[in-house]
């Protein structure tokens, strides 16, 4: 709901709040939520995140009464500042005397008024929400007000904030900012707490970015709109074999020729896609959605078995491929209807078909471009993409990605530091592997970013020359395909890389110090599954100190895999009584926001045991530290229960690697798992692939403290550990392999 127009309630003077609204409201569209939870009398505390210096100013444009701000004393140093304390009536506060501030907001809060402090202590440089200060609940008790907490969305990347690692100077935004204020419910002094403030801003923070206009929007439609803009703009480089260009303006041509194909030749609602990172995944992902169909990549390195599933619950008769690719893969159960992607594009007139839509990219709105493909203005809930999890720990279920979900991924990514819509980004990972599907494919493609495309990340040296070649920048993916690189990778050829970000298994910690000693280069570590479209905490560098005022803020934590993404909240729960505990204790880790998928397709028991009242379950132990920075702590489902303790598998594996001195290796060495146990309820079993015994182990683990009752009882060699094409351990084929050992 958006304020009324005007209605005296600031402490400015009355000519100066005329023309302060006025201005605010040519710039800015507030609209909000809760504002009717404010009592209209009575000391009232509010709190609010902090993105940019014009908080303020868009807060009191939505609260009904006025507020009287709490700001840094440091500002006053600047004239501007100085002059705006003094006129708005802002109490002023710093680390040094912070008593004197909060005596001042203690009278005002006493005289009835209602006072504002961001309990965060400076605006965010990240753009996330960090450690939350004490303070305001010392200012609430001792004034015994209740407290009210508002999290603002849409000022990120404004000119006042600090996206882009500037203040001001950035490109001005010619229509006005939509920004979205939630106000939550008045809680007594008495209740508050630091906890408490992390989980209603959360909260608050995820109902506030729901309400974004952008994520009502259809991807087609947004892509069409973003290549249409910088039509000259080298969109991918190809090196699959000879190195070919394809910019902006020809992808979207391409598209149209090939989406107008498919509307006419292609009846099924949903269409397979078989081919490599490269132009062509592109132009077929982003030809059938224009098409009004839904594109399914499909994981070609599973097995038979496994693809016929995918197919039979996606219903899908019509797979896109190449004739080159489709020769490499004679197991592949291929539909009758599989077609060429070259094949299909010449049938529809190829280079000649082009012609028109490259002149209408040049010289047509890209608004327009986007109508004359008859592509509609919403997409919102309507399913996207279609992904099927690795089938890792069963058959694979097929996560239904919707255009909000796609699109409010891509928004939560562009607001962090690590993909700005200037860099070069490798893509390697397979279009099938949900980081691959959002991150290397959507997100490019809504924000303009340049990528070097190689066929397969298990191709190190063509990674690594098109590093070197194409100056990349920026690469991505899971640690199993970034250890090569560390073995065979000259230094001088990643000089131009600045960012490397890692995900699908926890970063080794020699990985990690091996990419910081030889290339200087400090790895990122993110969390994320296919159900959260995937990415849910990306660490970022730590931002610079530009201005005087600055205090040292960080972007990453080591052993952590970030902060929340705007939009998301969290709840961590025990995992036996489903009873909410504190953020900071370890328990099972439960996510809501708009990038969380609506269900799996087909499967309604399986869509109802991943929601706990409208929350989904990872399925993953975590806990936060104070600084909002998550720490995944293991699967559940990589835990057994013996004699009544929890044994951790990730951790045994560790400790089995340190106590033989083994060197790390490219895939992994040790595998321990669970099976059924009629006296213990579980025993473990080892996979490995040195020759070892049980004495030797229990003698070696034991001798570094390790229980007995930890202790695998089984093991069995085996050549390699079962791997999936996206770099995760294939825990269904290992589990097998344990069963057998165990018979």
């Amino acid at each position: 709901m958006a304020p009324p127009f005007f209605r005296r309630r600031s402490l400015l003077p009355f000519p100066l709040e005329i023309f302060a609204s006025g201005v605010a409201r040519m710039l800015y569209r507030v609209r909000t939520t809760g504002r009717e939870n404010f009592p209209r009398e009575g000391g009232l505390l509010l709190i609010s995140n902090h993105i940019s210096y014009v908080d303020v100013v868009v807060l009191q444009l939505a609260c009904p009464r006025p507020i009287r701000f709490l700001g840094h004393k440091g500002l006053k140093r600047n004239a501007f500042f100085n002059w705006c304390f003094e006129v708005s009536g802002s109490i002023a506060i710093s680390s040094e005397t912070p008593r004197e501030g909060m005596r001042g907001a203690v009278e005002a809060l006493k005289r009835g008024e209602v006072v504002c402090l961001c309990p965060e202590g400076h605006i965010s440089r990240t753009g996330q929400l960090m450690e939350i200060q004490r303070g305001f609940e010392v200012i609430a008790r001792q004034a015994n007000a209740p407290v009210i907490a508002a999290a603002i969305d849409g000022l990120w990347g404004s000119n006042f904030s600090f996206a882009g690692n500037k203040y001001l100077w950035k490109s001005p935004r010619l229509l006005p900012t939509d920004v979205f204020i939630a106000f939550g419910e008045p809680t007594p002094a008495g209740e508050i707490s630091v906890g408490w403030a992390r989980r209603t801003l959360l909260d608050l923070g995820e109902r506030a970015f729901n309400e974004r206009p952008v994520l009502r929007g259809h991807l087609g439609r947004e892509c069409v709109r973003a290549l249409t803009k910088h039509p000259g703009r080298v969109m991918v480089v190809d090196r699959t074999a000879a190195r070919r260009e394809l910019t902006c303006g020809q992808l979207y041509a391409a598209t149209a020729v090939l989406a107008r194909r498919l509307r006419a030749t292609v009846a099924t609602h949903r269409v397979g896609i078989v081919l490599p990172p490269g132009a062509g995944a592109f132009i077929a992902n982003l030809g059938v959605l224009c098409a009004g169909k839904i594109p399914v990549n499909l994981n070609f390195t599973a097995g038979r078995a496994a693809l016929e599933t995918s197919l039979r619950i996606a219903g899908i008769d019509t797979v896109i491929s190449a004739d080159a690719l489709r020769a490499k893969l004679p197991n592949f159960p291929w539909p009758v209807r599989t077609l060429d992607l070259k094949a299909e594009m010449d049938a529809a007139g190829g280079k000649r078909a082009m012609l028109p839509w490259l002149v209408a990219a040049w010289l047509v709105p890209n608004q327009w471009c986007a109508a004359l493909l008859g592509l509609p203005k919403i997409g919102d809930r309507e399913e996207a993409g279609l992904l099927f999890t690795s089938g890792s720990s069963g058959e694979p279920k097929g996560v239904v990605l919707s255009h909000r979900n796609i699109l409010a991924n891509c928004a939560q990514i562009a607001s962090l530091s690590i993909l700005p819509s200037t860099c070069t980004l490798l893509g390697c990972l397979p279009v099938f592997h949900s980081f691959g599907f959002t991150v290397t494919l959507w997100y490019p493609l809504l924000r303009g970013s340049k990528v070097v495309t190689v066929p397969s990340p298990l191709e190190t040296r063509k990674m690594i020359d098109a590093i070197r070649d194409e100056e990349v920048t920026t690469v991505v993916g899971a640690p199993t395909f970034l250890r090569p690189i560390l073995k065979k990778a000259h230094p001088r050829e990643l000089r131009s890389l600045d960012i490397v970000v890692t995900g699908a298994e926890k970063l080794p910690a020699d990985l990690a110090k091996g990419f910081l000693e030889l290339f200087h280069l400090e790895i990122l570590e993110g969390y994320g599954l296919t159900e959260t479209t995937p990415a849910a905490n990306i660490s970022q560098p730590h931002p610079p100190v530009v201005v005087s005022t600055n205090e040292p803020q960080t972007g990453r934590r080591a052993g952590a895999v970030g902060r929340m993404m705007p939009g998301m909240t969290v709840r961590i729960v025990d995992p036996d009584s489903g009873a909410e505990l504190p953020l900071t204790e370890k328990g099972l880790v439960l996510f809501r926001g708009a990038n969380v998928f609506g269900g799996y397709l087909g499967d309604p028991e399986k869509t109802r045991a991943a929601f706990r009242d409208g929350w989904f379950i990872t399925g993953d132990l975590g806990r936060f530290d104070a600084d909002g920075y998550l720490f995944i702590e293991g699967r559940l489902s990589r835990f057994s229960k013996i004699g009544g303790e929890m044994v951790p598998h990730g951790t045994l594996e560790q400790k089995i690697i340190e106590v033989f001195g083994w060197l790390p290796q490219e895939s992994p060495a040790v595998f321990v798992t669970g099976v059924p146990d009629a006296a213990k309820g579980e025993s473990l079993v080892l996979l490995t692939i040195h020759e070892i015994t049980v004495e030797v182990l229990r003698e070696k683990l034991g001798g570094v403290g390790v229980p007995n009752l930890w202790v695998p009882k089984i093991i069995r060699r085996v050549e390699q550990i079962p791997m999936l094409g996206t770099g995760k351990t294939d825990l269904k084929r290992c589990r097998e392999l344990a069963l057998e050992a165990a018979k």
